[in-house]
């Protein structure tokens, strides 16, 4: 099986998305498997410009598989507008999108200790996006993060609150103010909708006979180990 993977080696804003766009007729499926929705990946397809945090470049090809990998974290609230917008245009995202259950979910307290962190950096600030990215892979690596997959499950409720209740004991160290509600009630509103705009998960198979391009979406000055 052939592979090849595309790297971003700078400092960001380098064109992989277009890259990819140009790359994707000589390959079956696009893979991403790591990075969160900070990316912006703007592509022109059919003379319509398209802007992509999440899903893979190819996504408006026939007969491609794109695949959100288990690397891959995944803001719920920004995943389901992206869809929706596919959506619009007649995509069919069952068809084309394969989503593995172990990606890690973005929650909104992910985005809370994101801000208050950069903020308590003062001077020297990290310049975070904001999205809840890093505190994300930092549950994900401590293995105290909730999967795509948890949604499923009986109690996710449970995990959900084990969780956000950890993060809000760290955000009292913070001299930070916030307001979880209003994030907290869209990010619940996404959840509910995920099955509807999906219509089912899909477990990532390993794919021995296809051509096969991955895609690293962050930049190598913000690789997380």
């Amino acid at each position: 099986m052939k592979v090849d993977v595309l790297l971003g080696l700078q400092w960001g804003d380098e064109g992989k998305g277009k890259i990819v766009d140009v790359l994707t007729p000589h390959y079956d499926v696009i893979a991403r498997f790591q990075g969160g929705p900070n990316a912006g990946h703007t592509l022109e397809f059919n003379g319509i410009k398209h802007v992509l945090h999440t899903i893979p470049s190819g996504i408006f090809h026939q007969n491609k598989i794109n695949v959100v990998g288990n690397g891959v974290v995944i803001d719920p609230i920004i995943f389901v507008k992206e869809i929706n917008a596919l959506k619009k245009m007649d995509v069919p995202i069952r068809e084309r999108l394969l989503i593995s259950r172990k990606a890690h979910l973005i929650l909104p307290t992910h985005r809370l200790l994101d801000a208050a962190s950069e903020q308590a950096k003062g001077k020297r600030k990290i310049g975070s996006t904001l999205k809840g990215i890093g505190p994300t892979y930092m549950d994900k690596t401590g293995r105290n993060g909730l999967r795509l997959g948890d949604i499923e499950t009986k109690d996710f409720q449970e995990k959900y609150e084990h969780l956000r209740n950890k993060h809000l004991q760290m955000l009292d160290q913070f001299d930070f103010d916030y307001n979880i509600d209003a994030l907290e009630e869209e990010w619940m509103e996404a959840i509910a909708s995920f099955f509807l705009v999906i219509d089912s998960f899909n477990n990532i198979a390993l794919i021995s006979f296809f051509l096969l391009i991955l895609v690293w979406i962050l930049t190598f000055f913000k690789i997380v180990p």
